[in-house]
């Protein structure tokens, strides 16, 4: 079946608010269907959807922990059915590892447990769900990645929450190089500072948005938006020579 249909499919995990819901939106742009995940937020979750829909364009959301590695296989089957039900496809060709969340402390004050909560959904997830969904990502599809601009320049209260980003950096090249066989290109893309209701809003106030502005390039706060069409360029054909990359997307913050 797989060979049948080539409308473009994109996963998305996190796809119901922020930089998730942005993405999708901006490959729904460019002529992608959609799969998003939602963790709670069925109801956001079905608003993106219907957006997708009002745009033309295909989207279907399941809900998904991305830190509970056990139901990974049985995520993978549910989306074997939606592609095979809604699609006629056996394989999708877009996987992008957006789901998310921070956890603001010191590195004297960070806890063992706020450390565990970060490595199930940035790092262990990541790994986890990107290897059980590899029978059913395309060849010659894409893999982004979503990092951090933290990895680069230091804001103090994100040292683990950076750590794990750092790492699926590094995680991102070993990908790279081992699916470039299959024709999978591998790259992440490290958002600087958005205003979005990331880490509960603190970025979203117009006096943070001056103070960001004030720190990029660019001379404005960041958006999501910002980031959608940075994805949405990364995995189209314009893109296809690139692989193994971190992609800043910042403005040009802290230079």
């Amino acid at each position: 079946m797989g060979t049948v249909n080539n409308q473009k499919i994109a996963l998305i995990t996190g796809g119901n608010r922020g930089l998730g819901r942005a993405d999708v939106l901006a490959l729904a742009a460019i002529g992608v269907d959609v799969i998003l995940t939602y963790r709670r937020g069925k109801s956001e979750a079905e608003q993106v959807v219907a957006e997708v829909e009002a745009r033309g364009r295909k989207a279907v959301a399941l809900q998904l922990d991305t830190s509970v590695v056990s139901e990974f296989a049985s995520f993978a089957d549910r989306t074997r059915h939606v592609l095979a039900s809604t699609w006629d496809r056996d394989t999708f060709d877009f996987l992008v590892n957006n789901a998310g969340f921070a956890h603001i402390a010191s590195f004297e004050e960070t806890t063992e447990e706020q450390f565990d909560d970060l490595v199930g959904v940035h790092l262990k997830g990541v790994f986890f769900l990107t290897q059980t969904l590899l029978p059913l990502i395309a060849d010659g599809g894409s893999i982004v990645n979503c990092s951090t601009g933290l990895t680069r320049f230091v804001v103090p209260g994100s040292a683990a929450y950076a750590a794990m980003k750092g790492a699926v950096e590094i995680l991102t090249k070993y990908q790279a190089k081992e699916l470039g066989a299959r024709g999978i290109r591998v790259n992440s893309v490290a958002p600087g500072p958005i205003a979005t209701d990331f880490a509960g809003g603190i970025m979203k106030s117009d006096e943070a948005r001056s103070f960001l502005g004030s720190q990029a390039a660019l001379r404005r706060a960041g958006e999501a938006e910002d980031i959608g069409g940075a994805i949405a360029s990364l995995v189209s054909d314009a893109s296809r020579w690139i692989t193994a990359q971190r992609i800043e997307v910042s403005g040009g913050a802290n230079l």
